[in-house]
């Protein structure tokens, strides 16, 4: 039995349900989506609520503010329109008189996208869940709701507050996507299948080296493959000339800059295990 509260725990009809998914997609030139496979993936979670009756309300994000990426949602619900074939609202608003409006409209069935919630800088803010909660922009959304269903895993990792501060104040839950991947890591965690071998690689340099360093040094992982950015930087602490050919490339993405750090730690455990 998982140990966190998933969509089997409840009872969705006629309930107000506020979902946090991760529509954050990539764009052209023009800001058009050019890959939608993160909505389709949150497609069966939003089809599952507003068939079992519930006031849907959706809330994500896509790029960050002064990033060529920053967008609306316009096209993200109408996209999600598209793939479930039934209609999906949009609000240019977050939670002003707006949104609340659009919200208390909802009919049992019905879904609605809000505003990327990083137009409000509260979002982001460096602040504790229990601050968060009491901002206006949880309460208020709060307020309207009956519970917190969280299907943002690829975004778990963020402290903002659309992702932290709606379980202080309401009941949360795990969407389908949250549900399959905390299930997922809980099998790799108690790693009772041997040899275990774990595979890291992107550039989330520092995350992957702390990773490597605890799976190895708990038992968990019998080995550790790297590729990429991570893979690389790996090569370089250990002084690989192999390496050098792309330490340039590197150093132009600022990789290298931030990995006094990470060639600490890489070094120690290139030399341990």
């Amino acid at each position: 039995m998982p140990d966190f509260l998933t969509m089997d725990d409840s009872d969705f009809k006629n309930k107000t349900v506020l979902l946090r998914v991760d529509f954050n997609s990539p764009l052209d030139s023009a800001r058009r989506i050019t890959d939608d496979t993160r909505i389709r993936m949150h497609a069966p979670t939003v089809r599952e609520l507003m068939d079992k009756g519930a006031r849907l309300v959706i809330m994500a994000h896509q790029g960050r503010p002064g990033d060529l990426d920053f967008s609306t949602m316009q096209q993200h619900a109408e996209r999600l329109s598209k793939i479930l074939g039934r209609p999906i609202g949009y609000v240019d608003d977050v939670y002003g008189e707006k949104a609340q409006n659009a919200i208390k409209r909802l009919k049992p069935g019905q879904a609605l996208v809000l505003e990327n919630v990083r137009t409000i800088p509260d979002e982001t803010a460096k602040k504790t869940a229990d601050e968060f909660a009491k901002g206006d922009f949880i309460r208020t959304l709060a307020s309207l709701a009956d519970v917190y269903v969280d299907d943002g895993f690829a975004v778990a990792h963020r402290a903002n507050a659309s992702i932290v501060g709606f379980p202080v104040l309401l009941p949360a839950l795990a969407g389908r996507i949250m549900e399959r991947e905390l299930k997922a890591l809980n099998k790799v965690k108690r790693a009772e299948e041997k040899p275990c071998i774990y595979i890291m690689g992107g550039a989330k340099a520092d995350d992957s080296a702390a990773i490597s360093s605890y799976v190895l040094s708990h038992g968990t992982a019998d080995y550790v493959l790297t590729g990429g950015v991570i893979g690389q930087l790996f090569l370089h602490a250990r002084g690989s000339r192999s390496a050098s050919q792309t330490l340039a490339s590197l150093k132009k993405e600022s990789f290298c800059s931030m990995s006094r750090r990470f060639r600490s730690s890489s070094r120690a455990m290139v030399g341990r295990y």
